[in-house]
């Protein structure tokens, strides 16, 4: 395992009525003006909206709502937000959502605190934000596990970059269960799949022999394949939905990444084809995710024979290391038909006509992948995708 430095600043609440039972002091630790940051609405179709509201105003707190923030947030939302931000001089960014409100937040928090932009600021001088509006989060979509880190995932349009900003930690996160449990099953399984993927990049790094962040990687992973195909089962399943909250937060709050350097190389691909469609981030990565390791296969062996075994409980009885690791595809992509994930880019309406060659070159080479790709490489794996 590599040297590392492990510090974790998000203090967790989690269960049912977690909001309600800390929530207020929580609350009392700041100052009047609260911005109430959400998506398109569904928290006030579900309730949480009313509830959070009261909890709001008993603390008396005045509310600034800031709505609208999209599925691949833009840079120009976060500039909205943080105007708003300012200009309402508030203390307390409470993100009431899934990875795109909480990531959009994250920046928000940041730009609000400098005059210059921030994506020149990170990107072009390299230099990195220390003052921030403080935040907490009320996770009611899961998935990306958003709420754990302070990375943000933003679509810069005009520059059609969809790419990492860097941004504060929540100082704290409510993860209700019962929060998520009208999420349509769709979004389900798509955030699902996207922990499941997160496992799976961060398991693909180095280093590649076996060790502790690994073998708790892989009860993650098993967790988050049983407890889908439970909830798909029975989508009232509370214990189930628990679970797969759990795993979400798990697979990003950095507890799986110590001594690890990561791969993520399926999500720099995915990133990009978001940028250029604004496609479903799970989805995508459902498709491009057996296609990339058919490609690492013969450098990333080792790695997909344990999965094969440890996670998909594939008998390794008389087989070699390179069946086990084709098994190991072949039973990931035999799970993404299983719970109704596209496996083309077909069929996710994306044009034939798409700039894949454009995808590729604009796509991030990750350091910790065990296979070095090109962007001839990556261009041909978008085309294999969508054939």
């Amino acid at each position: 395992m590599n040297t590392f430095t492990y510090s974790y600043p998000t203090k967790v609440y989690f269960g049912e009525r977690s909001a309600a039972k800390n929530l207020p002091a929580e609350l009392a630790k700041v100052g009047k003006n609260v911005m109430l940051a959400y998506g398109g609405g569904s928290i006030k179709k579900n309730g949480v909206y009313d509830e959070l509201i009261c909890i709001l105003k008993n603390a008396g707190k005045n509310v600034i709502e800031f709505s609208g923030i999209m599925s691949n947030p833009t840079y120009a939302k976060v500039q909205e937000g943080a105007k708003i931000a300012k200009e309402n001089a508030v203390d307390l960014i409470l993100a009431v959502g899934g990875g795109s409100v909480i990531d959009c937040c994250k920046v928000i928090s940041a730009q609000a605190k400098i005059s210059e932009e921030l994506w020149e600021f990170e990107t072009q001088k390299h230099l990195s934000p220390s003052e921030f509006i403080p935040m907490g989060a009320v996770v009611t979509a899961f998935g990306t596990g958003a709420e754990m880190n302070n990375g943000a995932v933003i679509t810069h349009e005009e520059k059609k970059i969809k790419g990492a900003l860097w941004g504060a930690f929540y100082s704290f996160a409510v993860l209700d269960p019962a929060y998520t449990m009208s999420m349509p099953m769709k979004q389900v399984i798509s955030g699902a799949f996207d922990s499941l993927s997160h496992c799976m990049e961060t398991y693909m790094g180095t280093p590649r022999e076996t060790n502790l962040s690994d073998e708790i990687n892989e009860a993650c992973q098993r967790n988050i394949i049983r407890n889908l195909r439970a909830t798909i089962k029975n989508n009232d399943d509370i214990s189930a939905r628990s679970e797969l909250v759990w795993a979400a937060a798990m697979a990003e709050n950095g507890m799986l990444k110590i001594g690890k350097v990561t791969d993520f190389q399926a999500h720099m691909l995915e990133h990009q084809l978001g940028a250029y469609t604004d496609c479903n981030h799970g989805q995508g990565l459902a498709v491009i995710h057996p296609v990339l390791y058919c490609h690492m296969l013969p450098k990333a062996q080792a790695q997909f024979a344990r999965l094969a075994v440890n996670v998909w409980g594939i008998s390794p009885v008389g087989k070699s290391e390179e069946q086990l690791a084709e098994e190991f595809i072949n039973a990931l992509s035999d799970f993404i038909k299983e719970i109704g994930l596209p496996t083309k880019f077909v069929d996710m309406g994306i044009a034939a006509d798409t700039d894949f060659k454009a995808i590729a070159e604009s796509t991030v080479l990750t350091g910790g992948c065990c296979k070095k790709f090109t962007k001839e490489e990556l261009f041909d794996i978008l085309s294999e995708c969508y054939d």
